[in-house]
């Protein structure tokens, strides 16, 4: 595990410094040996670095350019069609995802390509293969990453002191120079424990995942949704204020205004919630199928036209169905007064096993609309199990 002593560790500023730094001299080698091959690969792994750094869609799209074209005058390489298949999977094209790993059936057969897998099979709601399979990677490799990922399952279906163990055991296999990986497990860790309502423990991981990588926007905005719930309202906006100006994503802003209305500011929200409209409409008009559930959320909430809100979870749900677009289809049809339709989308939710107290509120809040009070309240009483009091405020990045 890497050393909670941080001092001299690079931090966010740094790494993405360095990131346009590198980008820059391999773009020269690239122009001057046009043959080098390597060079170019990892020109297009430092594209995606990048991207994943600032979370700036733009980023991403050049990232896709440039390893697309390198697929197109190379061929179908593992090490591209790999990182083509991160970045398609991360924009909800799971089309694009399996086309690539058919057209490179060695990626698919090697530890990188059977976890990519289990991520469409778990995006497709085949979580009990999802599970097989990060199973037996960890009989025969203990990788970081697959622990991580069957932490995430376990998290979601209820088995959570199980997925903090194995998200501990991920952290055992960093060293001391992979921070960023060290920091993402730690707000992993956190938003476990926020979402069992443990905040001291929340708390606590977000803090280390500061520590550890310091000046990241991402745990940044973790730690605002950790500082509503422990109602420090003023400290949340600062901070989240300081977010929006570093991380030019649309959720963010529409988090922002969110919280501005949550202490009373509405009409401060207003410009927040604008550009997250236009920012997220802007994206659908280039293909970015990825804000189908945003704009599913952002409608069925403060956008206020309900009906646009099915039209977009609709559309998630035929992208990959599984818990999380049949729950959020469930909750725009209680949006919609369509209660016999919603009770249906959200028992498919449940029956999955899954175990979130978001879930268990919507399914509670459609129940009590049929008139189902005994299941509302038993329902309701589960959400509360995992969750005590009424969650302030949920960080939709």
């Amino acid at each position: 595990m890497p050393t909670e002593n941080c001092e001299g560790m690079t931090g966010y500023q740094e790494d993405f410094s360095r990131t346009l730094e590198d980008i820059a001299q391999l773009v020269q080698r690239v122009q001057a040996e046009p043959r080098d091959v390597s060079t170019k690969v990892r020109w297009a792994y430092r594209r995606y670095h990048l991207a994943n750094l600032t979370g700036d869609e733009a980023h991403f799209d050049l990232a896709r350019e440039v390893t697309n074209q390198l697929l197109e005058a190379l061929g179908s390489r593992e090490d591209l069609s790999f990182l083509k298949a991160q970045i398609e999977g991360r924009y909800h094209r799971l089309d694009l995802v399996k086309e690539t790993l058919q057209t490179c059936p060695s990626l698919a057969g090697r530890p990188e390509g059977r976890s990519i897998k289990a991520d469409i099979d778990f995006q497709e709601g085949r979580y009990g293969m999802a599970r097989e399979i990060l199973e037996a990677l960890i009989d025969e490799r203990e990788a970081w990453d697959d622990l991580a990922r069957l932490a995430h399952w376990k998290s979601r279906m209820g088995e959570h002191d199980e997925a903090d163990a194995l998200l501990l055991r991920a952290e055992e296999q960093l060293s001391a120079k992979e921070m960023p990986s060290y920091a993402w497990l730690e707000l992993e860790r956190g938003a476990l424990a926020l979402s069992r309502g443990k905040l001291s423990h929340a708390g606590h991981h977000y803090q280390r995942a500061s520590r550890a990588f310091p000046g990241h926007w991402r745990i940044d905005a973790h730690i605002v949704e950790w500082l509503l719930e422990e109602e420090r309202y003023e400290e949340a906006v600062a901070l989240m204020r300081s977010v929006v100006a570093r991380a030019s994503k649309p959720e963010l802003q529409q988090a922002f205004g969110e919280i501005l209305v949550l202490v009373g500011r509405d009409e401060e929200a207003a410009p927040y919630f604008h550009a997250a409209e236009n920012a997220y409409l802007a994206s659908l008009e280039t293909g970015g199928v990825h804000t189908y559930h945003h704009l599913a959320d952002y409608y069925g909430g403060v956008g206020g036209r309900p009906d646009e809100a099915l039209a977009y979870a609709r559309k998630d749900l035929a992208l990959r169905d599984n818990f999380t677009t049949q729950s959020a289809l469930a909750w725009c049809l209680l949006k919609t007064g369509q209660i016999e339709e919603g009770i249906a989308q959200i028992q498919r939710a449940l029956d999955s096993g899954v175990c979130m107290a978001s879930i268990f509120l919507t399914a509670a809040e459609l129940h009590q609309a049929a008139g189902h009070a005994e299941q509302a309240e038993s329902l309701s009483c589960k959400a509360k199990a995992l969750f005590p009091r009424p969650q302030r405020f949920h960080m939709h990045i």
